[in-house]
């Protein structure tokens, strides 16, 4: 996913520049002067690393405070300048003014967010929490600030060019979306709920660490963990000396509800006592339960969005997105759904007639579902996951798949660099460059899974691209894969391979953002597009080509055998029934949650879902939700908040995209110059269904996605 926790807040700041261009003698209101104290902090200047990559050696939780006082000062400062300029209001005197402040607060709040996502800490965790409200209130500040506000609407447009004519267009959008045009009154309300969104949605993210981290599950005796692989039980042995129980063995958590070890733990009642543990992890009526929080959280934006005359949070939400309505993305998931239940239902009879083959004498709950799939998969495709996974090695997927792939079909290489600082030992970083040979971006990858890291995978920028600033992207991608024990080889699944090329996707988003300016550079775009450039990138992990050169043993450094390949290929569209469902379920969940139109139709959080996934159809109890309403941090914590939808959105363009690449040549540098042009490149500074036109010159068709799925044949 794009990590967008961090770019929201900035955004919804409008502090997204490097540089501060107000004119002073506009107004008595003056820029504060730091401090003798603040001489030493690493934020209060640009970094003097290649392209401005944060100096992690220099940097200290110490330095955050500091920084974030002074740079709000400062920020609200230029913005009481711009605000009172008595000069006629201009692209450059207001627009551009507002986008080149807060230069200091920005440095810092991008940096902060990457490390409370992937390398928290005690200190930080209490500095986020503090300072949430506080940033909301600043955010509020500007965005309903009248005089700012008539300024933006004042602006003549005709003489400006495209990019300008958008951002003029993006910022009004963006301060009526706030509120700007409410009354006093509202204004003051909506300030208040906003603040009070900001502290429960970083204390939903703290709790849920939390029971995430309580939440695994110790086991004392290894024969418990028959079907791991020694490699992972050594894992598991690590996990539990780190916590404080060696002799043990500790089965962390992802944040997903599914666990991957599910898929080959044979003892039954561990399975059982896994999935449980991911299921209540949030919801065991302690210190780590989230129910209250969600609960005020779904009214609290009910309640905003009605101020802002919407009848819903989801009405409120998607004015700006490429599905313009709940009604639309509620439509696609409908579509989506029925003939996901229907093939999960026969999904579900296959693993059914296994267990009872198999004299299993019982019904078939979650806990089992992956651990028998995976025995359809075997019987049907001759596929053991085991047998895949020493051809994936996690380096030589990365350079030999993922970045062989961007060089074939974009031009681009890629250098490791050692010199760079890095935030965790983990971390590694590389120097990216164009097709015509010259650098074009940083780029670091943080693969394994910590206590003290959020779950899942994402994508977010240290810098983002401005040719107005002259900045180049320094991009990050953020992983949880199970680290290995020392000296052995990282394998990964699959589906992990899937996950590196997703992720990467978003960083080509990123890497190749072509705009003037940050607010609509890059990935700073609609949510139901980001996740666009991202899925259709996983293509390439099956693309011959890309295939045999990173698919490698990591022993006898022979190449997958062709059968096996072939294998995969064929079970590419095995368990779609219930990977969709419980997708497409999860959407459901999030867009009935901010659906609500009365607070009178909000249940407790487990009913509510509940009454949900009956009402929508899905009624099979083995295939759960992918998110559990309790964890499910994309919506209560992380920004896609009546957005989960947008995955599905997305994948309706991935596929029917690259069944136009398919049918137009394939992996060609041609094709990949065209999608570069017209999707990669043109960030949010263009109409984005029309961009999408651009690309493919129709508009996107759901067979593609259904044939994908194996939904329909033809």
């Amino acid at each position: 996913m794009k990590n967008i926790t961090s770019a929201l807040l900035i955004s919804s700041l409008v502090v997204t520049s490097a540089c501060s261009t107000m004119n002073k003698t506009t107004s008595a209101t003056e820029i504060p002067t730091p401090d003798a104290s603040l001489a030493s902090n690493p934020f209060m200047k640009k970094s003097t690393l290649q392209y401005q990559a944060p100096e992690f050696d220099k940097i200290k939780v110490e330095h955050f405070k500091p920084a974030f006082d002074y740079g709000m000062k400062v920020q609200l400062a230029e913005i009481e300048q711009i605000a009172k300029n008595p000069d006629t209001p201009t692209f450059g005197n207001t627009i551009l003014a507002i986008e080149n402040s807060g230069e200091i607060l920005k440095r810092a709040q991008i940096v902060f967010y990457n490390l409370t996502g992937s390398n928290t800490n005690p200190e930080l965790q209490k500095l986020e929490e503090e300072y949430a409200p506080i940033f909301s209130g600043l955010s509020d500040k500007i965005l309903l600030n009248e005089e700012l506000y008539a300024r933006i609407k004042a602006i003549d447009t005709a003489p400006l060019g495209a990019e300008e004519k958008r951002m003029v267009e993006l910022y009004k959008t963006n301060f009526e979306i706030a509120g700007a045009n409410l009354s006093p009154e509202n204004k003051a309300k909506v300030k208040k709920i906003n603040e009070e969104l900001a502290t429960l949605s970083t204390q939903f993210t703290s709790r849920l660490l939390d029971a995430r981290k309580n939440g695994a599950v110790l086991i004392s005796d290894v024969k418990e963990l028959d079907g791991l692989s020694a490699d992972e039980i050594a894992a598991a042995a690590a996990d539990a000396k780190d916590a404080g129980h060696e002799g043990k063995y500790l089965l962390t958590l992802l944040n997903t509800t599914q666990q991957p070890l599910l898929q080959n733990l044979k003892n039954r009642a561990t399975r059982e006592k896994l999935f449980k543990a991911s299921w209540y992890r949030a919801e065991k009526g302690n210190a780590d339960d989230t129910r209250d929080i969600i609960e005020r959280q779904a009214r609290l934006r009910l309640q905003k969005a009605q101020l802002s005359g919407k009848k819903s949070f989801a009405e409120w939400k998607l004015q700006d997105q490429m599905a313009k309505t709940p009604e639309n993305a509620m439509k696609l998931l409908a579509q989506l759904a029925t003939p996901a239940v229907a093939t999960a239902k026969r999904e579900s009879d296959e693993i059914q007639a296994l267990i009872d083959q198999q004299k299993g004498g019982f019904k078939v709950e979650p806990w089992d579902w992956n651990f028998y799939s995976e025995q359809v998969r075997k019987a049907k495709y001759d596929l053991d996951e085991n047998e895949i996974k020493p051809y994936f090695e996690v380096s030589t997927v990365l350079e030999k798949g993922v970045f062989y792939a961007a060089e074939k079909f974009y031009g681009i290489t890629f250098k490791e660099r050692k010199d760079l600082p890095v935030y965790h030992p983990d971390v590694v970083a590389y120097e990216v460059f164009d097709n015509d040979g010259k650098s074009m971006a940083l780029y670091y990858l943080d693969f394994y899974t910590r206590s003290n890291k959020n779950g899942g995978a994402w994508m977010s920028n240290f810098v983002e691209q401005s040719h107005l600033l002259n900045q180049k992207p320094v991009i990050v991608n953020v992983f949880n894969y199970q680290k290995p024990a020392a000296g052995k080889p990282s394998l990964i699944s699959y589906d992990d391979v899937s996950t590196m090329f997703h992720e990467f996707g978003h960083t080509l988003h990123g890497l190749f953002a072509d705009q003037k300016y940050v607010s609509i550079s890059g990935t700073n775009t609609p949510r139901d597009f980001v996740e666009f450039p991202s899925q259709i990138n996983e293509f390439f992990a099956l693309e011959p080509s890309v295939l045999k050169n990173y698919a490698i043993h990591y022993q006898t450094k022979q190449p997958m055998p062709q059968a096996l390949v072939d294998k995969i290929k064929k079970a590419a569209s095995f368990n779609q029934g219930y990977s969709t469902t419980e997708l497409v379920s999860a959407a459901t969940i999030d867009m009935n949650w901010h659906s609500v139109t009365d607070e009178s139709q909000f249940k407790p959080t487990l009913e509510f879902e509940k009454n949900v996934l009956a009402k929508y159809g899905f009624n099979l109890k083995e295939v759960p939700p992918r998110y559990h309403s309790p964890y499910f941090a994309h919506i209560w914590g992380g920004g896609y908040s009546a957005g989960y939808y947008a995955y599905m959105w997305s994948d309706l363009l991935n596929a029917d995209a690259w069944d136009w690449i398919t049918t137009n040549g394939g992996m060609t540098r041609e094709n990949g110059d065209r999608f570069r042009k017209h999707i990669l490149s043109v960030g949010n500074s263009v109409d984005l269904n029309q961009a999408y036109k651009d690309f493919t010159g129709r508009t996107p068709d759901i067979k593609p996605l259904l044939k994908n799925k194996g939904f329909i044949t033809k």
